[in-house]
C-alpha cells in the first residue's frame, strides 16, 4: 500500500535543495551593483573618451564618449533592462563631457566625478553627526526593513561604521582624483576612476552587508523577548 504523502514531506522546491519557494539567493556585492556587465558599461565611456582624445582630439573625444554611452543606453533598453540606470548613466556621461567641452581640457571630464564624491563624502558624514546614519537608511530603504534599527543604540552604531566606511571612500577618492586632476594626469584619471569605482565600492557594500546583518540579528533577538501580546 502506498504511504499517504504527509505535507511536510512535498517534492523539493524547484527553486533548488535546501531553498524557500519563491525566495531569491542574495545576492553579491558585485551583482547588487549591476554585475560584470554594469562594470562593464561604466567603463566603456571612460576608457573611450581617454583614447578618442589621444588620437582625434578633445571635440572627438567628447562625441565618442556620449555616443556610447547613449549607444549602451539603447542596448540595455532592447534587452530590456532596468531603464533608469541606462538614463542616469547616460545623464552622468553627457554632464561630464559638456564639462569637458566648457573648460576646453579633457581632464574637466573626471571634474564632475570628482564634486560628486566631494558632496557624498559630506553629506554621508553630516548624517552620522546627525545620528541619521545614510548607510542604514538607504540599506533599510532596498531591503524593505525600514528604520526600526533607528531606536537600538548598538544597531546605530553598526550603521555608524558602515557610513564612515563610505565616507572613507568617497574621500580617498576625492584626495586621489583631485592630486591627478592638478597634476593634469588625464590618462592616470581615467584609471584611478575604474579602479576606485566598483571595487572600493564593494568592500565598502561588504561593511554594509555586515552591519545590516548585525543589526537584523539584534532586532529580531530582541521582538522575540518582548512578552506575547504586547505593542
Amino acid at each position: 500500500m502506498t504511504e499517504p504523502i504527509h505535507p511536510s514531506q512535498s517534492a523539493p522546491c524547484p527553486d533548488g535543495p535546501g531553498r524557500i519557494p519563491g525566495r531569491q539567493a542574495k545576492k553579491t556585492p558585485l551583482e547588487q551593483m549591476g554585475g560584470t556587465t554594469g562594470l562593464v558599461y561604466t567603463t566603456l565611456p571612460i576608457v573611450a573618451f581617454v583614447l578618442a582624445n589621444a588620437s582625434f582630439g578633445l571635440t572627438a573625444a567628447v562625441g565618442t564618449a556620449v555616443g556610447i554611452a547613449l549607444a549602451i543606453s539603447v542596448l540595455r533598453l532592447v534587452r530590456k533592462e532596468p531603464l533608469h540606470p541606462a538614463l542616469s548613466g547616460l545623464f552622468g556621461v553627457a554632464v561630464a563631457a559638456f564639462v569637458s567641452w566648457k573648460t576646453g581640457s579633457a581632464k574637466g571630464f573626471f571634474l564632475t566625478g570628482i564634486w560628486a564624491n566631494f558632496a557624498l563624502g559630506v553629506l554621508f558624514l553630516l548624517s552620522v553627526l546627525a545620528r541619521r546614519p545614510l548607510a542604514g537608511i538607504v540599506w533599510g530603504a532596498l531591503n524593505g526593513t525600514g528604520i526600526a534599527w533607528l531606536k537600538d543604540k548598538p544597531s546605530r552604531h553598526y550603521y555608524d561604521i558602515a557610513t564612515l566606511t563610505l565616507v572613507g571612500v568617497f574621500a580617498t577618492r576625492v584626495a586621489v582624483q583631485q592630486w591627478l586632476y592638478d597634476e593634469d594626469r588625464t590618462g592616470w584619471l581615467a584609471v584611478a576612476r575604474i579602479a576606485m569605482g566598483y571595487p572600493l565600492l564593494a568592500l565598502a557594500f561588504l561593511v554594509v552587508l555586515w552591519a545590516g546583518r548585525r543589526s537584523g540579528k539584534r532586532l529580531k533577538a530582541l521582538a522575540g523577548q518582548q512578552p506575547a501580546g504586547s505593542v
